[in-house]
């Protein structure tokens, strides 16, 4: 018998009709004689609902009310899939991030997981119980309710298999494993079996959305094994490992889009001490004694604009494409001349140790993502066995 922490969320969780068939899915996984935990997140558009709300009120919300408020989403989804799993003879408990007791540091909106107290989860789970607990949310130690930031749910899963010791964390999603590339926009794309940490977490970082990049780094960290799998069929998914066959051939594309290029007349060096306060991503795409131009997310720019109004000027909307892999850096040309001939400019780019990052219009990101998996991901000439590259 083994111990399973299954984290659910989005189009997983979108409908009652889905919540009915996570509660059937649970279910089996139960009747294997599994001990099982299951991390939700809110319904499908839920968290968006409730930020749009707040938007209506303030533009840039206070980051504790706001955590307040976007934590009842995922009290909705734990309390509909217990009251499923109950309903069908089963018995379940949920748990809210408070009643488990999740403490995390005070960084509102985006804050980080300290400490998972076991003891009431394995006290429901020895009473042979399905305990469901609401990701996304913990409590830091003034008791305010905290948030862990866009895809949180996932670190929720991660951190509460690492502190059950779980025998594995199963990822459910809408799609059935890491893939070649998102088989939303390329229908050729290819399930890889196996990927490694390293790579994963690269990806992650550099915006590819199977994985929150939080809970990779603590999946990472913690020894904690990683199953990607599908909400909506059965199958093996892709095991995120240390262990692989995989880890040096594998070459990935995550793209980063909805981020717009702008100019701020500051220097770099006070304009970096600025962006750093505000817990802003940014790249640094060129800059002069009197200004700088930045790539930031375009989520961020009402708050950008309330401290440097008028000495902001935005350029353009941009995309970046991230390729990831241990031998990336030798396809770098190639692939800006592919680009190129597809009349697509490469406005920048920026390399470190496994990751080759170039800067797009944002309005092209599709055809580039074609170009690459078609001429690179695809082609042995270039990059070797095609049934080990990736793109995500």
């Amino acid at each position: 018998m083994a111990l399973l922490v299954q984290k659910f969320g989005g189009t997983s969780v979108g409908s009652i009709e889905r919540i009915e068939a996570v509660a059937e899915r649970v279910i089996q996984t139960r009747q294997l004689g599994h001990k099982v935990v299951v991390v939700l997140s809110a319904m499908s558009g839920e968290t968006n609902r409730l930020l749009g709300l707040a938007k209506q009120i303030d533009e840039v919300p206070t980051p504790r009310e706001l955590d307040v408020l976007l934590t009842a989403g995922e009290q909705v989804s734990i309390a509909l899939l217990a009251m499923a799993l109950n309903k069908r003879g089963f018995n379940a408990v949920s748990m809210t991030a408070d009643q488990v007791t999740i403490r995390t540091d005070n960084a509102f909106n985006n804050a980080n997981i300290i400490s998972i107290d076991t003891d009431k989860l394995e006290s429901q789970l020895d009473q042979g119980k399905i305990v469901v607990v609401a990701g996304f949310q913990g409590r830091d130690s003034d008791n305010n309710i905290t948030t862990l930031g866009r895809g949180g749910s996932d670190t929720t899963a991660v951190a509460v298999a690492g502190a059950l010791k779980a025998d594995e964390c199963q990822i459910f999603t809408d799609v059935d494993g890491v893939y070649t590339t998102d088989p939303r926009i390329v229908p050729a794309a290819l399930r890889l079996p196996e990927i490694h940490f390293d790579h994963m977490q690269t990806m992650a970082a550099c915006g590819a959305k199977v994985l929150q990049l939080q809970s990779v780094e603590y999946a990472q960290m913690h020894q904690v094994p990683l199953r990607v799998l599908s909400s909506f069929e059965d199958g093996e998914g892709t095991l995120v490992t240390f262990n692989t066959q995989y880890s040096s051939q594998v070459v990935g594309i995550a793209v980063q889009r909805s981020q717009a290029l702008i100019e701020i007349a500051q220097s770099m060096d006070a304009l970096q001490q600025q962006l750093e306060l505000f817990g802003l991503r940014f790249w640094m795409v060129a800059n002069t004694a009197q200004s700088a131009q930045i790539v930031v997310a375009i989520d961020d720019l009402p708050r950008l604009r309330l401290v440097f109004d008028n000495k902001m000027r935005h350029i353009s909307d941009v995309a970046t494409l991230s390729m990831v892999g241990d031998n990336v850096m030798t396809v770098t040309d190639a692939v800006t001349t592919a680009l190129n001939n597809t009349n697509i400019q490469v406005h920048h780019n920026k390399q470190i140790t496994d990751c080759v990052s170039l800067l797009i219009d944002e309005t092209d990101h599709q055809v580039a993502m074609e170009t690459i998996h078609r001429d690179f991901v695809n082609s042995q000439e270039i990059l070797g066995n095609p049934s080990l590259l990736a793109v995500s």
